[in-house]
């Protein structure tokens, strides 16, 4: 109840604590149940909750994704998450280069490259990073 009571956890991050501190597998598996039954413990809240701030960090789909399964969350929960975002990826990608490299497009290939190099660290997909490069807001 302590680690829920700071923020969301997968499943699998909270059976891992809960070995790490000592408890049996059987013991985990079983306390686990129980707080997904009273509806403390939930992957669907988890992966709802840790998109919206890993967005708020200007992060993109594919890190997250990346992140989530990491994090021991289902790959169907992480694709529902995703697309049930009401995120506009492209504007985000566009909005973290701007925040980054400010508004101008870069004039030469090395300053492009950069930039481009940034948002697929940052986790975006070619898509949005073209329409990032762009200086457009959407594509």
């Amino acid at each position: 109840m302590d680690f829920l009571a700071r923020r969301e956890h997968s499943r699998w991050e909270l059976r891992h604590k809960l070995t790490a501190a000592g408890a049996s597998g059987d013991v985990a598996d079983e306390t686990l149940d129980a707080l997904e039954d009273e509806d403390l413990l939930s992957d669907e809240r988890f992966v709802e909750s840790f998109i919206v701030s890993r967005v708020r960090k200007g992060q993109g789909p594919v890190r997250i994704y990346q992140e989530l399964d990491r994090r021991g969350v289902a790959e169907s929960l992480i694709e529902d998450g995703i697309d049930e975002a009401d995120i506009d990826w492209y504007e985000l990608a566009a909005e973290v280069r701007a925040r980054k490299f400010g508004n101008k497009v870069p004039p030469d290939f090395p300053s492009r490259a950069k930039q481009m190099r940034f948002l697929e660290y940052r986790g975006f997909d070619s898509d949005q990073i073209q329409a990032a490069m762009k200086g457009s807001a959407t594509a």
